[in-house]
């Protein structure tokens, strides 16, 4: 597993990768995401163009729907999953529209970094990858991130776990529900996380993100 090179000094990729890297060489059942695409996130953000963080939990446990980017899915994929359902459904209501598929690589493209918090899960396991040591990685990915300003987005407990690696105070947090089926009703629905993010880039003058086109 090559670490992405624009965050290869993070502490994670010389203490910790080798371990986890040989804890999958042993895993005896399907590995997701495909390994070219475990980094997908990071090699699709260098800290020095993220201007949000989406924290997610760990990849689809389906073959075939991640690709290494949180809550996002490959082009074909129908139906969505559905916590990325109520995303669009989110979206839909913020901005009248959705994207055309549940691929999220044109958020990355515009500097929203889309991390799980354990990047791979054995198929058709959900978490069954939470407690190899990936958490590490996204510790130190926030803490990197919070040196300068930046919109983080806590989407359930989970998510929220990890504000304490958040440092410093002219950050956007936005924390509400997961969009899950199990939560989206308690919290998600209505609470305009993407209108938010972009009310907050416009008032410090950066360009606000794209959500809708493809």
């Amino acid at each position: 597993m090559t670490p992405p090179e624009a965050w290869a000094h993070l502490p994670f990729f010389t203490r910790d990768l080798p371990r986890i890297a040989a804890a999958l060489a042993a895993e005896d059942r399907e590995v997701l995401p495909p390994a070219p695409q475990i980094f997908a996130a990071l090699d699709a953000c260098p800290p020095d163009t993220v201007r949000v963080v989406i924290l997610g939990q760990d990849p689809y446990p389906t073959p075939g729907h991640a690709h290494g980017l949180a809550f996002s899915v490959e082009p074909h994929i129908r139906p969505l999953p559905r916590s990325l359902g109520n995303i669009f459904k989110e979206l839909e209501a913020e901005f009248g529209a959705a994207p055309a598929t549940g691929d999220l690589r044109h958020w990355a493209a515009q500097g929203v970094l889309l991390l799980n918090t354990a990047l791979t899960v054995p198929a058709g396991t959900a978490g069954g990858h939470a407690r190899m040591g990936w958490s590490t990685l996204t510790e130190q990915v926030l803490e990197e991130l919070s040196k300068k300003p930046r919109a983080f987005v806590l989407w359930g407990k989970h998510a929220q776990g990890f504000e304490r690696h958040i440092h410093g105070t002219d950050h956007l947090l936005l924390r509400s529900a997961h969009p899950s089926p199990l939560s989206a009703r308690r919290g998600f629905f209505g609470s305009r996380p993407f209108s938010r993010v972009n009310e907050w880039l416009i008032a410090r003058g950066e360009t606000p993100i794209d959500w809708v086109s493809g």
